[in-house]
């Protein structure tokens, strides 16, 4: 019971601080795709630190189509962190986050196609509700033209949420490799194939850091990437299943309240009946096994 409560713990705690990321992603003034970067980079080489020093072992290497797998699953990654930081800049908190939570019914949709999984009339009802409540989110049935000021960052908010839904999707199909091995290798491949990109746009000779962004960025890199994917993986083993995903919609929730609290930003009730839509139907398609 001590290590469920502690597994609980660590999964709800690790939720609470990916909430707040949207929050600093405003205060930190560098391009999406070189905080992509620097969060790839920092994060895998802090989960490495945890995994040598807490679980006093070394990571075992990882070859051949796993490892390739791995390296395309992390550009995924990558792509996806860029386009959830510019859903950020576009757009309410709020809105980034309830557009990237439809990343549930993303994967749902594509099961049946690249997982051979069945789709029930429940889970069909779940993304219909999911999809309304996103209308609702966006504002497009406003008239105070919110869909319109709002729109380019839902869109980068559901890009993001297409990029991970293939992770999650192609994560499903390399078996047989430790959790923390295979996330280092991700998190580190996101960073390196971002390079080429930030090179052709000459990213690096824009960086410009004073105290304050370096502090930002190894917070975003250290405790929002690698402290939460080890509290993460820490309480996979002593909790069930659909109690980890029930708990992740921690995260919304919190980005919700802390972006009202900090920003001053608000969702408008038919907005806030849309997230009760997306976030529930995410809740009921995950509750139980067909």
């Amino acid at each position: 019971m001590k290590g469920d409560r502690q597994s609980y713990i660590r999964m709800i705690s690790a939720m609470l601080i990916v909430g707040t990321i949207g929050v600093f992603r405003r205060y930190i003034p560098l391009s999406s795709a070189l905080l992509a970067f620097c969060r790839g980079l920092i994060g895998a080489t802090s989960l490495f630190l945890f995994v040598i020093l807490f679980k006093k072992r070394t990571p075992q290497p990882v070859a051949g189509k796993k490892l390739v797998g791995m390296i395309l699953n992390g550009a995924f990654l990558g792509i996806n962190w860029i386009l959830l930081f510019e859903a950020f800049n576009s757009t309410t908190i709020a809105k980034a986050t309830l557009a990237y939570y439809m990343q549930p019914t993303l994967v749902l949709l594509l099961s049946p196609l690249l997982c051979r999984e069945r789709l029930t009339a429940r889970k069909l009802l779940c993304a219909a509700a999911a999809l309304c409540g996103m209308v609702l989110v966006s504002g497009v049935l406003g008239a105070d033209g919110s869909a319109v000021r709002d729109g380019r960052g839902i869109l980068f908010g559901l890009g993001a949420a297409c990029f991970y839904s293939l992770v999650v999707i192609l994560n499903k199909k390399i078996e047989g490799v430790d959790a923390y091995p295979k996330t280092i290798v991700q998190l580190l491949s996101s960073a390196v194939t971002l390079i080429p990109y930030l090179l052709i746009r000459g990213e690096f000779s824009r960086m410009c850091w004073d105290g304050r962004v370096l502090w930002l960025v190894l917070l975003v890199g250290v405790v929002h990437t690698g402290l939460v994917y080890a509290m993460f993986f820490g309480s996979m083993n002593t909790l069930r299943a659909q109690t980890i995903s029930t708990l992740t919609y921690i995260d919304p929730v919190t980005a919700m309240i802390v972006s009202g609290l900090v920003l001053g930003e608000r969702l408008s009730l038919p907005g806030m009946i849309g997230a009760v839509l997306i976030l529930g139907s995410a809740v009921v398609s995950e509750r139980r096994k067909d």
